[in-house]
């Protein structure tokens, strides 16, 4: 057996907030919509992780998904526009990323990071 994917799946009654933080902002498509479920992607080539860990590195707490993206500086700025606050960052850690903490519409931590 190989694992092919994981996906992580929130609970929410509005779908709508999902699409502003996930498809608005970060600029995934939606790949998938029964209506009541949708999933947001992209084209690039997905690949299998899970991670664990007692906090999130630099002291912060463990997020909840982190995000690569390939420019950094033009995340901030969406974030920043739609008015979403910067809970950490952003910042160059030492392990070689610079990234920034923001929370989406449920709550969870989301750790924006580009590897430098």
């Amino acid at each position: 057996m190989k694992v092919k994917r994981i996906m992580a799946n929130t609970a929410t009654s509005d779908l709508g907030k999902a699409a502003a933080f996930y498809g608005d902002i970060l600029g995934l498509e939606l790949i998938m919509d029964h209506g009541w479920f949708q999933t947001y992607g992209s084209d690039a080539r997905m690949t299998v992780q899970v991670s664990f860990g007692t906090e999130g590195g630099s002291g912060t707490s463990v997020p909840d998904l982190s995000i690569e993206v390939d420019d950094i500086g033009a995340a901030i700025e969406r974030f920043k526009e739609a008015g979403v606050p910067i809970e950490y960052g952003p910042v160059s850690e030492p392990w070689g990323v610079r990234r920034f903490y923001v929370r989406d519409p449920f709550e969870n931590l989301v750790n924006i990071l580009q590897h430098e």
